[in-house]
């Protein structure tokens, strides 16, 4: 069964909620990080919980809220191991899955409504990993992010077979 670790700002408080209970209706776990009431608060703080939750593996995924879903992600994005992305529409949100392999979705409780957010929840949660010539792409963003200039260079020219698509065969 996934687990998913949700959290928000004091913005995204009603619409977690939500999103809480929709998840779990449809069979998820769901690790609910807070906060427990619309005092304002800093984002960053449950952004790093969610991120540490998915890269500790006490959660598979994350979903995170705020105004607009962006300053939230940003935080996620620092936490080594993170893929964040800020969708305000599905097919965004579908794509970030099939090709970058993100691991947190992002949406702000200012932006998208109650049942745009489930349906960007859904695209997102149905989709899956590509891998193929994606895979570069998810490696040299790993490079990246442990600043390691070799291992990036010998991703972008390797010709390895997990690198391309099963079609290209």
């Amino acid at each position: 069964m996934t687990t998913i670790a949700i959290g928000s700002d004091h913005v995204g408080v009603r619409l977690r909620g939500e999103i809480k209970t929709y998840l779990l209706d449809q069979g998820y776990q769901v690790e609910d990080l807070g906060p427990e009431t619309e005092t304002r608060t800093d984002y960053p703080i449950y952004a790093k919980k969610v991120a540490h939750a998915v890269t500790e593996g006490r959660a598979d995924l994350g979903i995170l809220i705020c105004g607009t879903g962006i300053g939230i992600s940003i935080a996620a994005n620092k936490v080594n191991g993170i893929r964040a992305v800020a969708c305000s529409e599905p097919y965004s949100a579908k794509l970030s899955r099939q090709h970058n392999n993100t691991n947190i979705l992002a949406f702000g409780a200012r932006v998208v409504g109650l049942d745009l957010a489930k349906m960007i929840v859904d695209e997102w949660l149905n989709a899956s990993y590509l891998g193929g010539r994606h895979a570069r792409r998810v490696d040299e963003i790993g490079a990246l992010e442990q600043s390691d200039d070799n291992l990036f260079e010998h991703i972008r020219t390797a010709n390895d077979v997990r690198y391309v698509d099963k079609e290209e065969l």
